[in-house]
């Protein structure tokens, strides 16, 4: 898998450029208003005040901003909230930096509150613009890591557009910046039709406590990365302290410089590792491994040795960041995953600010400066790593798995279970066509329904599309090969996400095979648990027996058969029909 076909497909190159066009006033804005209000004669102490303002009210505003667009789209929340972000930015040249200081704090206030959630939002679009949990991996790895090249870009522009055109064209620029990015990603397809799974909110019979965000793992989840925020806020103390102490004022811009272009080379890395372990694991390990990237700092390196360790803990940050994401989502409900990443963002960035306020502290003691990022580190990994019984996955698909020592549904808590209630098996859809069709979705697994009705809208309803089948066989075959492969996509997710082992047989019928187990086997979980009366310690059971069966050929068989007979065609299964490796790895 290349990163050109990943971002060859529909929608990926222009969401992520858009999405980090739009987010270019974060880095640009704090730098833009330290020289703006310094150039009209007011204190540095003033100057650092407003953009301290601005980063607060952007970071306080995220989870609220993320849960009204989980609730209402991003089109009705991020449009207004972009016009009103970056219209404040343009009024502060015609309010002047010298006059109506509170008017000015005001206008700083509202356009850092305003700024739209456009990182969270993506994360949110990523999984219905790229189905495929491979290329999903890549974007996502990419997209975290891109991210860190905002606050070298960001300065950097900011800067010299001041130096060069004033203060006030720094300003214009970055709300032009930030209103055309914001633009492009709201116009967009994906953004406009977003909306939260209808399957796991509470208007189709799902009870509201199954909603609940917060929890004990995602407060600590919050709580450990943080202290990577940390480390990132006294990184750009330290920078300036090895600037001070060592007479060369550009360590200031190029030590953060190269921790972030190390960033950017470490997602690029982590976006083609396979994953196979769990994403807690992932997180404590890059953690680990982002903390230990900072040890060389005590030995109070010189220049020349300091930017080559400044690339050390870089390389480990998007790997980190991207296993706290993946976390996040496998902690919370789906119709809460925005205001959820949110919170995620907010907490690295209050670690970051805490950092750089306490590395100012100790800005005249060059040994304290050098502790403080791994300090923080070292602080994520230990929180992690206690907190980790407690970062397991709230939701898991179709099913949980319940190793011998896990919790049985009647031992988690009141929310947790009610989360395996049943989802509705009756969709009314309005197919392209214009026709409205009530359909049975009682034959797909409950967490496929709300994609397969989406799916369903986006096309002609059953008459329409026999109509101009008749007329069009090459049509008909376009429609069975992108069922087909939606089908293959969603089987090889279901299978990495629950270890499934791979199948045996001829090559040729390996993909029929692994469509047949995870269709049987979903449609066997919803009949024999969602909707009848097994509870997960027998589901379990039945799981482990359905990975000693590795045959494509058995699997092809029963490709009609009753899901409610899957326990007794199990054990029918012959030696000939089991697999070598051992299925409980």
């Amino acid at each position: 898998m290349t990163y050109l076909a990943v971002l060859g497909r529909r929608h990926v190159a222009r969401l992520l450029a858009g999405t980090l066009t739009g987010r270019m006033p974060s880095g640009m804005v704090p730098v833009a208003l330290v020289l703006w209000v310094t150039a009209g004669g007011r204190s540095l102490t003033a100057a650092s005040t407003l953009a301290a303002v601005y980063g607060l009210a952007s970071g306080l505003t995220q989870p609220v901003k993320g849960r009204l667009m989980d609730r209402y789209g991003q089109t009705l929340i991020s449009v207004p909230a972009a016009a009103v972000a970056n219209s404040s930015l343009l009024a502060l040249p015609l309010i002047g930096p010298d006059e109506h200081p509170g008017i000015v704090t005001a206008a700083v206030a509202l356009a850092g509150g305003a700024s739209p959630a456009l990182e969270s939002g993506l994360r949110a679009l990523w999984p219905s613009v790229v189905p495929d949990t491979g290329q999903r991996q890549v974007i996502q790895a990419l997209d975290t890591g891109s991210q860190g090249l905002l606050y070298v870009t960001g300065p950097l522009l900011a800067t010299w557009l001041a130096t060069a055109h004033g203060p006030d064209a720094a300003l214009v620029t970055a709300a032009v910046l930030g209103l055309l990015g914001a633009t492009i990603v709201l116009a967009s397809g994906p953004s406009r039709s977003w909306r939260t799974h209808p399957g796991d909110t509470a208007t189709v019979g799902r009870p509201p406590a199954a909603q609940r965000l917060m929890s004990a793992g995602l407060v600590l989840l919050c709580a450990g990365l943080s202290g990577i925020g940390f480390a990132l806020g006294a990184l750009t103390v330290w920078a300036a302290g090895m600037a001070e102490v060592h007479g060369v004022d550009w360590l200031t811009g190029v030590l953060p410089a190269v921790f972030s272009t190390g960033s950017f080379l470490g997602g690029l890395f982590f976006a083609r590792l396979p994953r196979r372990d769990a994403p807690t694991t992932q997180l404590i390990i890059t953690s680990a491994l982002f903390a230990a990237g900072w040890l060389p700092l005590l030995l109070q390196p010189g220049p020349a040795a300091a930017i080559a360790a400044a690339a050390g803990p870089g390389l480990f940050l998007t790997m980190a960041i991207t296993s706290g994401f993946d976390t996040v989502t496998a902690l919370t409900p789906a119709s809460r995953a925005t205001e959820a990443y949110a919170w995620l963002i907010l907490a690295v960035g209050t670690g970051q600010a805490a950092g750089t306020a306490l590395a100012g502290t100790f800005s005249g003691t060059l040994v304290w400066l050098s502790a403080l990022p791994a300090a923080g580190a070292a602080i994520a990994v230990i929180v992690l790593t206690v907190s980790r019984p407690l970062l397991s996955p709230r939701r898991l698909g179709r099913h949980r798995r319940t190793s011998a020592g896990g919790r049985s549904p009647s031992q988690l808590p009141a929310h947790e279970g009610e989360s395996l209630m049943p989802v509705k098996t009756s969709w009314t859809v309005i197919h392209s066509c214009g026709h409205e069709v009530t359909h049975n979705l009682s034959d797909r697994a409950a967490d496929l329904r709300v994609g397969f009705a989406r799916w369903l809208a986006g096309r002609d309803c059953t008459d329409c599309w026999k109509a101009s089948r008749d007329a069009d066989t090459a049509a008909k075959e376009q429609w069975l090969a992108a069922r087909r492969a939606e089908e293959q996509a969603a089987a090889k997710e279901w299978a990495e996400r629950f270890d499934m082992p791979p199948l045996e047989g001829p090559e040729r019928a390996l993909d029929w095979g692994e469509r047949s187990r995870f269709q049987l086997v979903t449609a066997a979980y919803t009949a024999l648990v969602t909707e009848g009366t097994w509870d997960e310690a027998d589901w379990a059971v039945l799981e482990e027996k359905i990975r000693t069966v590795t045959r494509t050929g058995w699997w092809i068989d029963q490709r009609e058969a009753d899901a409610t007979d899957l326990p007794e065609l199990l054990h029918a299964a012959t030696s000939a029909d089991i697999g070598t490796e051992n299925p409980y790895r």
